[in-house]
């Protein structure tokens, strides 16, 4: 470097102030330093907020199911309430607030009973409470029916006899004998659906073939009377059939009408049937084995059985195992056709007033209300193709539809058509995203246009498209 330089160099150094210093440095946005942290605190809050809405679902999920201790509440108005403290809070009478001098604590109980009360739940303020306890042996019943029973065991009778009456035999008998009564009632149960319901479907497959035959030959043909014949033949053997099945039942339901256990609740008695009985236990002589029974049964119930009084009890087995095959339908009518409109759009459609009316439908049933998709599946699928199809192929059993009504396969194809878009808008997003210059190359080596899409394209887009079919199970199984 020059000696020139070098004195030039060293004199604007010299001539630069702190101040000036200061000001030649880069700003402070324009190195993104605000702009990293800000993004960053984005990212944290999000992730509270999902961990939070997560944990707060789980915490209210776990607890739902666990047995809670029995309180038993006498008021200043000579009610008596017993039941499981569901809610805990503060109330002001003069409307001041939770803070306010009168405001004062309130429990909701749950109370059950509500065959004797017609409510499930009651406030109980404390100004109001003279007494309040908790028994020892008081019994919390979940019933087949009328819901949850809060009461006192009085007896057990077996036969119509009282043959135990202090709370400690009482419950010894229970748990001896209500295993047995439950497994009768279960064999009841198979009897009246699985069973009933084979000879009713070998029955009506012989009155489809002599109404076949009708429609088919006319009446009196050789062949409508050996459908006759048949149908007469499977009638009394059904008549048979239902006669045995019905005394299997009146055997079982005898057996089970033997064992009974007397309660008091609310000042009255109620006489409880065995078989009615789906769980019971003291909530309040639980040790801590016996309240992890009680809840990892009750998470079994809610799992893998069906549900029971207007489904606000019970398990939800039903509706998972719904929603797992109209998932899968609906993920397998989709996801091809999806793929196939985004790839004829994308990689051979022209661009013009078509394509681009057909990118703006779609892009507009992707707003479209669901319950609108609803109506449009009811009525062409339901009263259309499923008529139609009805009318080809079962006419034998109409006026009752086979495919004419509601389905598993029809509500499918609605959540199929209500997902298409998705599917099509991701995937056409994905191929995009494949660089021309991949395709161009493919072409020079010699490859034809399927086998670029084939070999080039469609991998390199899969992670878009799998992204597309999530979104679209994620939206349907919500629907």
């Amino acid at each position: 470097m020059s000696e020139e330089r070098i004195k030039t160099r060293d004199a604007v150094r010299e001539d630069l102030s702190p101040r000036r210093r200061k000001r030649a440095r880069a700003s402070l946005f324009v190195q993104g330093e605000p702009m990293l942290w800000a993004t960053g605190a984005g990212l944290v809050i999000s992730l509270v907020m999902i961990v939070g809405l997560l944990g707060l679902v789980l915490y209210q999920g776990v607890r739902t199911f666990w047995p809670q201790p029995l309180l038993l509440v006498e008021t200043d108005s000579g009610r008596v309430f017993m039941g499981e403290v569901t809610r805990v809070d503060r109330y002001s009478p003069s409307g001041g607030g939770t803070d306010h001098a009168d405001s004062y604590r309130r429990r909701l109980l749950r109370t059950g009973n509500f065959e004797l009360t017609n409510e499930h739940f009651n406030w109980v303020a404390d100004p109001e409470v003279v007494r309040e306890d908790h028994p020892s042996w008081g019994l919390l019943i979940e019933r087949t029916e009328w819901g949850r029973f809060y009461g006192l065991p009085k007896a057990f009778e077996l036969e119509g006899e009282t043959v135990a009456a202090d709370p400690a035999r009482i419950w010894l008998l229970y748990n001896k004998y209500h295993g047995e009564v439950r497994d009768r009632w279960r064999q009841r149960r198979k009897l009246e659906t699985v069973d009933v319901g084979r000879v009713n479907l070998r029955l009506e497959k012989a009155r489809l073939a002599l109404r076949k035959a009708e429609l088919d030959h006319g009446v009196d043909s050789p062949v409508w009377n050996e459908r006759e014949v048949e149908y007469r033949a499977a009638e009394a053997l059904a008549t048979d059939e239902f006669e045995t099945i019905r005394k299997q039942i009146d055997a079982l339901n005898r057996s089970n009408d033997r064992f009974r256990i007397l309660t008091t609740a609310d000042g009255e008695e109620r006489n409880l049937a065995l078989a009615d009985i789906v769980r019971a236990y003291p909530p309040n002589r639980l040790s801590l084995a016996d309240k992890l029974g009680i809840y990892a049964s009750r998470w079994f119930e809610f799992l893998f059985h069906e549900p029971r009084e207007a489904n606000s009890e019970g398990g939800v087995f039903p509706a998972i195992f719904g929603t797992v095959v109209m998932t899968l339908l609906m993920s397998i009518a989709v996801v091809p056709f999806g793929v196939m409109a985004a790839l004829y759009l994308r990689e051979y459609a022209r661009g013009g007033v078509v394509v681009s009316v057909v990118r703006i439908s779609i892009n507009n049933l992707a707003g479209v209300p669901s319950i609108v998709y609803g109506v449009f599946g009811l009525g062409f699928f339901c009263y259309i193709v499923g008529a139609s199809i009805d009318q080809l192929f079962f006419e034998a059993s109409l006026p009752n539809p086979t495919f004419g009504k509601g389905g598993v396969l029809w509500a499918s194809l609605t959540l199929a058509l209500l997902t298409l878009p998705v599917v099509i808008v991701a995937t056409e997003e994905s191929l995009a995203a494949v660089p021309n210059s991949m395709r161009e190359g493919s072409y020079a080596c010699g490859a034809s246009k399927w086998q670029t899409i084939k070999r080039i394209v469609l991998p390199r887009a899969m992670p878009g498209i799998m992204t597309g079919m999530i979104l679209a199970i994620a939206r349907g199984a919500g629907e």
